[in-house]
Formats: C-alpha cells, sequence, structure tokens
C-alpha cells in the first residue's frame, strides 16, 4: 500500500479558479498528454509557475476550485505536473469527480488554512492522522479520510488504471 502522508510546497491560489486558468484552451484543443499540458499549467495565472512547480507540490485553493469546463484536461494538466494533493476550501464537483477518477487527492479545507497559506510554505498532508499542517504558518486542520474505494482509485493511478489492474471496479468487489 502507498504512503498516506505527503508533503510538498504549496502552491497557493486564490478563489474561482476555472478549469480555463488551471489550463488554457489553446492547449486543450491541441493534446492530452499530461507531460505536455504541465508544461501550461496555471500559465493564465502566472507565466512563470509552470517553471517553479516540481512533483509533490500541494496545491492550495479557496473557494470553488475548478469550476467550468467539464473535460479532464485541468486535473490531467495538475497530474502531469507531478502534483497528486490538491487542498481546497471547496471543489466543483464535476473537477472533483474527475481528479479522483485521474489519480488525483482532493480534500476540502477550512477558510483559515487557506488563508494562513502563502506561495511555496511546506504543507504536510497525513491521511492516517486525518491532518493537514503548514509547518511555515503553524497551522492545521483535519480533512476527511477518503473513503477505501476512492483511495483504492487514486492508489492504482486512476479510475481506468485500477479497471485495467482489477477487471471490476471498485465499488464491486464487495458484490
Amino acid at each position: 500500500m502507498a504512503s498516506k502522508r505527503f508533503e510538498g510546497r504549496a502552491i497557493r491560489l486564490g478563489d474561482d479558479v476555472n478549469t480555463d486558468n488551471i489550463i488554457s484552451y489553446r492547449y486543450k484543443s491541441r493534446t492530452i498528454d499530461p507531460r505536455e499540458l504541465a508544461k501550461h499549467v496555471f500559465e493564465d495565472i502566472d507565466p512563470e509557475l509552470p517553471k517553479k512547480i516540481r512533483p509533490g507540490d500541494i496545491i492550495v485553493a479557496g473557494k470553488n476550485f475548478g469550476y467550468g469546463s467539464s473535460r479532464e484536461h485541468a486535473p490531467l494538466a495538475i497530474k502531469g505536473a507531478g502534483i497528486r494533493v490538491i487542498l481546497a476550501e471547496s471543489f466543483a464537483r464535476i473537477f472533483y469527480r474527475n481528479a479522483v477518477n485521474l489519480g488525483l487527492l482532493p480534500f476540502t479545507v477550512p477558510r483559515h488554512f487557506v488563508e494562513r497559506t502563502r506561495m511555496w510554505d511546506h504543507i504536510v498532508v497525513d491521511l492516517e492522522k486525518g491532518r493537514v499542517y503548514n509547518t511555515d504558518s503553524g497551522v492545521e486542520a483535519a480533512i476527511k479520510q477518503p473513503p477505501n474505494f476512492m483511495w483504492r482509485i487514486v492508489e492504482a493511478g486512476g479510475i481506468v488504471e485500477y479497471y485495467r489492474r482489477h477487471g471490476r471496479l471498485p465499488w464491486e468487489e464487495s458484490q
């Protein structure tokens, strides 16, 4: 079983980050290659940001993260950049679903955690304890454990990979 602890630098974003802010349509229309998309992730927010992101970084955002297009390009670009965890005050429902299906871990966090996090702060996500920590600002918050089926999807790298490996969906295991 994969580790249930993640550490990385915060990519601090604001409220209402839409899918075009994550990856511009000009790239969505060209490719679905995660590595290519990652070269332009968050480029419309900060043109230098794609060059600064490192695998393991953790997104910390405000409310309504990922609203807009239902295409999977936005979470695919995030995954292609090596980001596994997204912490936000709230998510657009379709983005949340796409993120999990692609093997990302989205968690809601309270507003005070978002507000007290700055760009590149050190973040620790401990799923065993159900807590997130910003070791630079000292703020911490509770997060809900992902349901077992969701964790199995993420651990496999996404729903398609899970199905390839097991020949069934994770919620079908108990049937």
